[in-house]
């Protein structure tokens, strides 16, 4: 037996629970209240679609609000509480709002608060205390959360017995393929259900797949289907509030598949009727569920209401463990049901039900247009099935309607996915129109929805459906509409007069299911949720024990320290390295694109605003591109290495940007270009060294002259070819060389080996920074913030005359030249450190006037100094300014001048 608590009440439990098991095991059958009326509510469903037993599970650190209970295994010492009542659940002062319904119907909100500021701000303390249904915790969680990358053929969602089939079938044909299942066994359906394929063929299917080498996840959920057929997967690695046993308790995965495959199946919808929200109305199949898989018999009196044949397999289970078949109300005609063995009504719909204590007392129905009633204290209803086809739409897929099933099935995919089991192929069922009042017909069971605020909205004009959800809140609880959607749908397109596909659908967005903050980005998220590259030279890199920083997808040495250094002695030597001697950092991480073709120059002067086709074979030259507005949104170097070949650098962190950038120029601008553009980022490793003794270093490695400024070459280093590109980010004599990823260990074991022996040192990020802004060069996300022209950079004089490339017409908007727009400048302190990201300011209590970009200190001279963006900056050099930082506390007296700190002629670089 497993010890836990509800409510700080002791209960025990039987191994593999779910809590909300557990409960109805216990005999407990109000689990929570629902938030706008704060009505008693039980446990509906046994899966994830549960509206309403969610509860608030853990401690401390470990307290996670709004879990469903259906979805939490009890573990031993579980603390369970619910949720949105006072003093306690089963007399909450919140349920007055019930009386108030009348008042309290849809859109109420936007009909009653007005009025003055004033009042806003007394109305919005009562809304805010009204607001939410947990309680968020409070303290720092000491767990942890993991991302993995995987790649695989296939991708099987779902391990019911179509998921398992089909990925056995394709990880016995060699492919590598991924099994994922939100439970915690496989094929929970099949214990449900009680079909041929039992236990035995569940654990030998698992076996097949796993001795081909196929990975099997449970407790791992699909969240999210995104582009090029990348599959989030949100697995537990333990139960919410429950210590991990090696501190992480969830990892999301990144799943890139060649195929994916849903089997997600379906899910069963509730029925719409008077008080169909009491505790003691269940999902029919969520009964089932109980009875077979944990042994739990919800209800001793039962009735049954259906418009399919699913739900006497239901009224098998329940004889089966002995309760008693009270009537089973069927909407289909006779003869439906007629040889079941049970009490059945034909053309019998669910009217109402009463209670007491929260508890079930009495069904009442239509039968054949006569109300009949009975005693009962469970209520099982199935009212058919809705395919799960939330992945398949996040896919970019259609749906189609399926007129038996009244239902959505999934239809033609963009991507590679494929539907197969329940989710393609819904049971039939009979359609039914609700007949009871709508006023206490609930659809929403969590935001109190009815069919009259469906109703409501469609007399007072939100007959959208996007403007109906937004106008009633249906769908927009933590079960995002799983169990309401349909029943919305139905009613507006009976109000409409239309068939329910005209009616409209919403949107389905991820994720598939709640996913905690702190698995996306919480502290304990590696890498908040990102994807990360690593570099082609980590392990030499971090056998160094760098100071690592993110860079875009990457993570690149900040600085190498040594002997106790802090990270400003660190980066401060290194940049001294490079001014009087030489130093080596690696460049791999810069975009790079190979364009090729007898039409490459002309498709370059589109992207970039410099000239291109006058390169001669053997040089490059520094280049920006432009958005479509005008604005620089990235810059880099391009270079002629062929006479139709050339390769294009840009920014690390606008890889992708850039890469999209170029795709839509060559598909859809440009498709008549005889052009081939090759992403080639991650193909070439990158080492620059440079420095005053670089020209020396790179003679002795290539065994002769390297290329001038701003040239290239081919050359060999250790063994290994190479190509070289004189180019300078630091002010000082440098070369870029460019390998093949595989090979770049050795070509950076023979560059480091040179520049030690003639005193030099490693450099990372932040001495780039201190050489950078010295010598006054840009940095997309700086100085380059989407905000500046070229003129604004000073760099128009550098644009193709001829124009065509892109922006050009949007340079061409007079407002762009008008007086007042920020400029590039310099500033160097007078009077302390200039904080970076500081305001500009002529004196104290002064409007900004621009702000500092980026801030270093001199290597060699000592002192501050900085980049940053100022009204008319080019007009204001000599302006005695305040860097303020009201944030920091910190601020200097600053004096405006060229963005050019150092070697303004550029005479250290060249030959």
């Amino acid at each position: 037996m497993i010890n836990f608590s509800f409510d700080g009440k002791a209960y025990t439990a039987q191994e593999g629970d779910t809590l909300a098991a557990a409960l109805l095991r216990n005999g407990v059958g109000l689990v929570g209240r629902s938030f706008k009326y704060h009505r008693p509510r039980g446990i509906m469903t046994a899966g994830v679609e549960e509206p309403n037993a969610l509860v608030t599970v853990g401690e401390g650190g470990r307290t996670e609000p709004n879990t469903r209970a259906t979805d939490v295994f009890v573990y031993e010492g579980l603390v369970a509480k619910s949720q949105n009542r006072w003093p306690n659940l089963s007399l909450d002062v919140g349920s007055v709002f019930g009386l108030a319904a009348p008042a309290l119907s849809a859109g109420f909100y936007y009909k009653t608060f007005f009025g003055s500021a004033k009042k806003w701000m007394f109305y919005e303390y009562f809304i805010r205390k009204a607001a939410g249904l947990g309680n968020a915790p409070t303290l720092a969680d000491p767990d942890r959360f993991s991302q993995r990358a995987a790649f695989c053929d296939v991708l099987v969602v779902g391990a019911g017995p179509a998921g398992m089939q089909a990925a056995v079938e394709a990880a016995e044909s060699g492919k590598r393929v991924i099994l994922v299942e939100q439970d915690n066994i496989l094929s929970p359906s099949l214990i449900r259900d009680g079909e041929e394929q039992d236990a035995a063929w569940i654990n030998a299917t698992a076996a097949r797949i796993r001795a081909a080498n196929g990975l099997i996840l449970t407790r791992t959920t699909a969240s999210g289907y995104w582009e090029h057929d990348l599959v989030t997967l949100t697995q537990r690695l333990s139960e919410p509030g429950q210590i991990p046993a090696d501190n992480v308790a969830q990892r999301l995965w990144h799943v890139r598949a060649g195929q994916v495959i849903l089997a997600t199946g379906s899910i069963e919808r509730p029925m719409a009727f008077a008080h169909n929200d009491r505790p003691g109305v269940m999902l029919s199949q969520a009964v089932r569920s109980y009875i077979r898989r944990f042994g739990v018999v919800p209800g001793k009196r039962v009735v049954i209401a259906t418009n399919n044949d699913d739900a006497y397999k239901t009224a098998q289970a329940l004889k089966d463990a002995g309760a008693q078949i009270v009537a089973i109300l069927d909407a289909r005609p006779a003869p439906a049901g007629a040889n079941s063995g049970h009490r059945v009504y034909n053309n019998a719909v669910p009217l109402s039900t009463q209670g007491a204590r929260h508890c079930l007392k009495n069904v009442s129905a239509s039968v054949d247009g006569e109300t009949m009633a009975w005693e009962a204290d469970l209520l099982a209803v199935s009212g058919g099935f809705t395919p799960v086809v939330h992945l398949h739409m996040q896919a970019g897929g259609t749906l189609d309607w399926n007129e038996d099933a009244q239902a959505f099935i999934p239809a033609s995919s963009r991507q590679n996915v494929t539907t197969i089991g329940g989710a393609s192929e819904p049971q039939p069922i009979f359609k039914m129109v609700p007949v009871a009042k709508p006023k206490k017909s609930f659809i929403d069971f969590q935001n109190d929805v009815t069919l009259a605020d469906v109703d409501l909205a469609w007399a007072e004009g939100y007959r959208s459906v996007e403007h109906l959800k937004r106008y009633t809140t249906l769908g927009m609880a933590t079960d995002q509409g799983k169990l309401s959607n349909m029943a919305a749908l139905g009613r507006l397109a009976e109000k409409q007069g239309v068939a329910i596909p005209e009616a409209g659908l919403t949107t389905f967005r991820p994720p598939y299911t709640p996913v905690t903050m702190g698995l996306l980005a919480g502290a304990g998220a590696k890498d908040a949720g990102a994807h990360v590259r690593r570099l082609a030279l980590y392990d030499l890199h971090a056998a160094k024990n760098p100071i690592w920083q993110p860079l875009g997808y990457w993570f690149r040495p900040r600085a190498y320290p040594i002997s106790g250094e802090s990270l400003a002695q660190a980066a401060l030597r290194e940049a001294k390295s490079v001014r009087n001697n030489v130093g080596m950092t690696d460049v791999s991480t810069l975009a790079k694109f190979e364009v090729s073709g007898p039409d490459a120059a002309a498709f370059l002067e589109i992207i970039c605003a410099t000239t291109v086709s006058k390169l001669a074979v053997g040089r490059g030259r520094y280049t920006f591109m432009l958005r479509e507005d005008g604005f620089v949104f990235d810059d880099g170097t391009v270079w002629r290495l062929d006479e139709n070949r050339y390769l294009l650098t840009s920014s690390t962190g606008g890889a992708d940007r850039m890469a999209t950038h170029i795709s839509y120029v060559r598909q859809y601008l440009c498709p008549h270009l005889r052009v081939s553009a090759v992403n080639v980022q991650e193909h070439y490793a990158g080492i620059a060294v440079a420095g005053p003794k670089a020209k020396a270093v790179l003679t002795t490695l290539i065994g002769e002259e390297p290329p001038r400024h701003m040239s290239t070459v081919p050359a060999v280093i250790s063994g290994v070819p190479v190509i070289i590109l004189a180019a300078s980010y630091s002010g000082e004599r440098a070369f870029e060389i460019y390998i093949s990823a595989s090979d770049a260990a050795t070509v950076w074991a023979a560059c480091e080996a040179e520049v030690m022996k003639i005193g030099g040192a490693l450099f990372g990020l932040e001495a780039m920074e201190f050489l950078r802004i010295e010598k006054g060069h840009l940095v997309v996300g700086g100085e380059v913030d989407g905000r500046m022209t070229p003129h604004d950079l000073a760099l128009d004089k550098m644009l193709n005359k001829a124009g065509g490339y892109i922006g050009a017409s949007g340079l061409a908007r007079p407002a762009l030249a008008e007086a007042g727009r920020r400029q590039l400048v310099g500033l160097e302190s007078l009077e302390g450190d200039i904080p970076e990201g500081a305001m500009l300011i002529p004196n104290e209590g002064a409007s900004p006037q621009g702000h500092v970009s980026a801030a270093a200190f001199r290597i060699i001279e000592g002192g501050s100094v900085a980049l940053g963006q100022l009204v008319d900056g080019f007009s204001r050099h000599g302006e005695i300014l305040i860097a303020s930082s009201p944030t920091r506390g910190q601020k200097a007296r600053v004096r405006v001048v060229a963005p050019h700190f150092y070697d303004p002629a550029g005479e250290r670089y060249r030959d």
